[in-house]
């Protein structure tokens, strides 16, 4: 099992990273992936909050439903998802799995889960320098 957490600053390319990765994982290998999706809401430049997708569908649920699915991503452990007790519930059974992981991970939040994911999964820093080239390589891990 290989667990891979994907971080660095808002906005650098993370959620791109993983998403890139997680559909070219699927369509190479055919694999089937499970997890959620957030994206930001901006209003005049600003943003005002967050939807949230599930790559099957629903949020906290669909992350306990990972059985027969062969790769969970979870794109973000932030400060906003880590209020929520289910969230943070549905992660640690998630870890608890023998399933491969791929999320993203806010690069400052002291939180517990944040901290256990820092030393539980590989963590890859994300820059404009590697943002292109860094989907190839965390397919190349997860294989």
């Amino acid at each position: 099992m290989r667990r891979i957490a994907v971080t660095d600053k808002p906005g650098v390319g993370k959620s791109t990273v993983v998403a890139k990765a997680a559909g070219k994982i699927a369509d190479k290998f055919g694999l089937k992936i499970r997890g959620i999706w957030t994206s930001e809401i901006r209003k005049e430049g600003r943003r005002i909050g967050f939807s949230i997708e599930d790559l099957a569908r629903i949020w906290a649920e669909d992350l306990r439903n990972y059985l027969g699915c062969d790769l969970v991503v979870i794109d973000e452990i932030r400060p906003m998802e880590l209020k929520s007790e289910e969230f943070i519930s549905a992660v640690e059974e998630v870890l608890e799995s023998d399933r491969h992981v791929l999320a993203v991970l806010h690069r400052s939040s002291r939180h517990q889960l944040a901290q256990r994911v820092r030393e539980e999964f590989e963590v890859l820093t994300v820059d404009e320098g590697n943002r292109d080239d860094l989907p190839e390589k965390i397919i190349g891990r997860l294989r």
